[in-house]
């Protein structure tokens, strides 16, 4: 009886462990191939519990992610003969497990195997373009082509290239340098020019500001004096005509106003003769002085 039951325990155990070895889980994120003594049988793109036949098939796990691989920053001269420090980086999925486990076996070796072939169809892309499109006016397209050369090449491979990224795509440092002081020369020799034009159009508008004003001051002038002198003529011919209808009264009115100018208040010292005709108002109102005695 006790070696009955050891051997029932010895069967149960194998059983279980037979049992339990033909079992394999695939979770979502994976793809299985089983392998019959080396040889692929089946291919488990579907996450569950799955069977196989314990000892004789054993299980792959391919990644079903979308997986990405860096390029370190490399040199491409350009199709214009400018040297570019490229950064890019690629992502890819495993589409067939069998042909990606045939043609590289592992994630590494896919790994590096496409950093390869990334780095290669960078510096043909690249090659033809210049440095103007590659750093502005075509970068999409040439991303796009790269990925379009690489899928070309790892087709056999079971792979997609599913996004290919240049991150920085400039001139080498001393290069750079060179450019930025070439550019600061530029900006500032165009800045000088500006400035110069700047100032030779401020001199044009002050001259012309300061003949506007110069020719202006002459025209008022010149209308000035011009009315000026018709007022005076205008006087002169009033006065004329006022001595012609009472030459008495003008002369009257005529030295009044000298009164006025000649003896002010607290400014006035004249040493004349009292019977000056220059007073003869003042002896006679009617301006007529007797004759001097003899």
């Amino acid at each position: 009886m006790k070696a009955l039951t050891g051997l029932f325990v010895v069967l149960a155990a194998i059983a279980l462990i037979a049992g339990y070895s033909s079992l394999f889980t695939v979770h979502q994120n994976q793809q299985a191939i089983v392998l019959r003594l080396g040889d692929p049988v089946d291919i488990v793109r579907v996450p569950g519990l799955r069977y196989k036949i314990p000892i004789v098939d054993s299980v792959v796990y391919i990644d079903r992610r979308i997986l990405d691989i860096e390029n370190p920053a490399q040199e491409v001269i350009a199709s214009d003969q400018k040297r570019l420090v490229v950064d890019a980086f690629a992502r890819y999925k495993i589409e067939d497990p069998l042909k990606f486990y045939q043609a590289l076996g592992t994630v590494d070796g896919a790994n590096s195997r496409l950093t390869s072939l990334l780095n290669s169809a960078l510096r043909r892309v690249l090659g033809e373009a210049t440095f103007i499109q590659a750093v502005r006016d075509e970068r999409e397209n040439l991303m796009a082509r790269i990925r379009e050369q690489m899928n070309r090449e790892v087709e056999n491979f079971g792979l997609t290239v599913v996004d290919v990224r240049i991150r920085r795509a400039d001139l080498p440092d001393a290069n750079s340098q060179a450019v930025f002081q070439r550019m600061q020369t530029e900006r500032q020799r165009e800045a000088a020019e500006i400035r110069a034009g700047g100032n030779q159009l401020a001199q044009t508008i002050r001259a012309r500001a300061d003949r506007d004003v110069t020719v202006t001051i002459a025209d008022a002038t010149s209308k000035g004096e011009q009315i000026r002198g018709e007022g005076d003529a205008l006087r002169n011919k009033i006065f004329a005509e006022a001595f012609e209808k009472d030459r008495e009264f003008f002369a009257f009115y005529r030295s009044m106003q000298a009164y006025e100018q000649g003896l002010k208040h607290n400014d006035t010292r004249l040493l004349l003769s009292p019977d000056s005709d220059f007073f003869r108002y003042f002896n006679d109102s009617s301006g007529k002085t007797a004759p001097a005695p003899r």
